[in-house]
């Protein structure tokens, strides 16, 4: 079922810059927001857990440089 709705102005420029690219639907974008638990502001306890551990990850030099992903992407 197709539903519309209305945004504020503020909210649908909120929205944009949150896509993953630019022809990623609004719904997608809300979709997202929810599965990632992002309620009033709040993050869940295992979104925290991987906030830290990605935090962690960067601490230890477990990264990779744009030039690595290129690489291991097979990109130019």
């Amino acid at each position: 079922m197709i539903t519309t709705i209305q945004l504020e102005e503020k909210v649908k420029e909120k929205l944009d810059m949150m896509k993953i690219h630019p022809r990623e639907t609004y719904s997608k974008v809300i979709e997202r927001l929810v599965e990632d638990d992002v309620i009033e502001d709040e993050l869940s306890p295992e979104a925290i857990k991987r906030i830290e551990k990605s935090l962690d990850d960067i601490k230890k030099g477990r990264t990779y440089s744009m030039k690595e992903v290129k690489k291991r992407l097979g990109i130019r």
